[in-house]
């Protein structure tokens, strides 16, 4: 149980330094680092006149690829 605690504890302080670090970035003005994010070529919009629908499943695969890659290796050098 304390190995879950320690995994859940280190995933917030990465969630929360990156959260800074989008702020920060928001703060000096240099919106544009971070613009991509909702653009990627596999992000579905479908805007219509009384309608709209947005799927980012480009950013949902690349988010799936970037957390698979922090827990293999946080699981390989921690334990």
């Amino acid at each position: 149980m304390a190995d879950a605690a320690k995994i859940v504890v280190i995933t917030g302080l990465a969630i929360v330094v990156f959260g800074f670090f989008m702020m920060a970035s928001d703060k000096a003005g240099s919106r544009e680092w971070f613009n991509w994010l909702g653009n990627l070529p596999l992000d579905f919009k479908i805007e219509r006149k009384n309608f709209g629908f947005y799927f980012p499943f480009g950013t949902s695969l690349l988010l799936s690829l970037l957390l698979t890659l922090f827990f293999y290796l946080f699981n390989k050098f921690i334990r």
